[in-house]
């Protein structure tokens, strides 16, 4: 019989490992032992670590719910704050210890891996421009001004939203989270 493709559990354990540890502390063997299969397993899926982290880039964005974001059966307005309180609940279920792996990335390894960098860049694009749809669906239907331009607005949201975690984690409090939701969802889309 043949044996079944282990690549699979080498991408959930990287994605495991890279979001706990990060990307230079997560080692081959790390992964491997973590995914329960051999070390020389891993350079029968992939080239090199770095080619495995852009695939868990992939994984990591498609788990992040974007199509909820053009749900029309759900109000703009509700999509985009059920979308923060989605990513909030994440990091609050892992007791604030990790944050946002494009984040994570971006701040660790974009400067040394080109690679890396496009992968991150290119993920953070398709979110700002779900966001960027929704901003506009909200405006179409009047609960959000007409004089905020929808793509800067998500743009100024992801970075906001990224300083956010930063400081959750620092402080290792939902003080951050309050502070966003409040000037986010009060204030600038309100």
């Amino acid at each position: 019989m043949a044996r079944p493709s282990m690549r699979k559990e080498i991408v959930e354990a990287a994605l495991e490992q890279f979001h706990t540890r990060g990307f230079n502390a997560a080692g081959v063997k790390d992964i491997t032992d973590r995914a329960g299969v051999p070390k020389g397993s891993f350079y029968n899926h992939f080239e090199s670590k770095e080619a495995l982290a852009i695939v868990a880039l992939e994984e990591y964005g498609a788990s992040r719910r974007l199509q909820d974001l053009a749900d029309p059966a759900v109000e703009p307005l509700t999509r985009l704050r059920r979308h923060f309180e989605f990513f909030r609940d994440e990091i609050l279920d892992h007791e604030i210890t990790r944050g946002c792996l494009l984040g994570n990335f971006g701040a660790e390894i974009a400067d040394h891996s080109e690679a890396i960098r496009t992968a991150v860049s290119q993920a953070f694009q398709a979110w700002a421009d779900a966001i960027t749809s929704a901003i506009a669906d909200a405006q179409r239907a009047g609960a959000v001004r007409s004089d905020l331009d929808p793509e800067t607005t998500a743009r100024f949201l992801l970075n906001a939203w990224e300083g956010t975690l930063i400081m959750a984690r620092t402080n290792r409090s939902t003080e951050a989270f309050d502070s966003f939701f409040a000037i986010a969802f009060g204030t600038l889309l309100a």
